[in-house]
């Protein structure tokens, strides 16, 4: 997310993390790169770009990581962890970059003309949703969690509210949340469409596709979101979104 004073935020680091490095790297050249990142758990899928964003290991650069304390675990130990011998070939000293990481309380905080807000949201291990607010647009994300539990429920409904936009985990259908794939810690497009309409969302983006579940089947799963709620739309790679 680029804010209008040029402030870059980043939500989770998964595979798509890898391009943006590219990107950044491209459209700074020789000046220096820096950001906000924010983590929404441990789990590899959100993690796994990071030994592969090229801005971390030039000198110059300076980047601001941030998770919920969430677990015994600190960030940057997740991290080193997974750059460790035998699973990567350079360790984290390799790279260059100032690093600070921080851990998230439950209150807001401010960071560069946008305020960030957190909750708890219901996955195996703990996961973390975010509302960053500024510019005058509201942008919520709520990834891995699963509804059921009335306290997460609620606490989802309150972080999407009057949002202009809801990024939100659809990676099972609702048959499968009744079934085989209960208890997992994902959700699906219908409990998204529910939050949106209950919280006042402006645009929900469905999100956190199952890689079983191909473009048609997804398209598949948009379409009857949108039987329920017109502004659902589908996440894909390379999505922009101007506001």
């Amino acid at each position: 997310m680029r804010l209008a004073n040029g402030t870059l935020l980043v939500l989770d680091c998964g595979s798509g993390f890898r391009s943006l490095g590219k990107s950044l790297a491209q459209e700074f050249g020789e000046r220096p790169i820096g950001g906000y990142i924010f983590v929404t758990h441990f789990h590899w899928d959100h993690m796994q770009g990071i030994p592969f964003f090229t801005p971390l290991y030039r000198k110059g650069n300076s980047f601001l990581f941030h998770t919920r304390k969430q677990s015994r675990m600190k960030l940057k130990a997740a991290i080193e962890g997974q750059m460790a011998d035998p699973f990567f070939p350079v360790d984290m000293r390799a790279m260059q970059s100032v690093r600070n990481f921080y851990d998230l309380g439950p209150e807001p905080i401010e960071v560069n003309g946008a305020v960030i807000s957190t909750a708890p949201m219901n996955h195996p291990q703990g996961c973390t949703g975010y509302r960053i607010e500024a510019d005058g647009v509201v942008l919520v994300l709520a990834t891995d969690t699963e509804p059921g539990s009335p306290t997460h429920d609620q606490k989802v409904r309150e972080l999407a509210r009057d949002a202009d936009v809801l990024v939100y985990d659809a990676q099972y259908t609702p048959e499968q949340l009744q079934g085989e794939k209960k208890g997992w810690g994902h959700s699906s497009w219908l409990e998204g469409t529910r939050i949106a309409r209950e919280s006042g969302v402006k645009k929900l983006l469905l999100f956190h596709h199952d890689p079983d579940h191909d473009d048609s089947f997804v398209d598949g799963l948009v379409a009857r979101g949108q039987q329920e709620l017109a502004s659902v739309e589908g996440a894909y790679e390379g999505m922009h979104l101007e506001f």
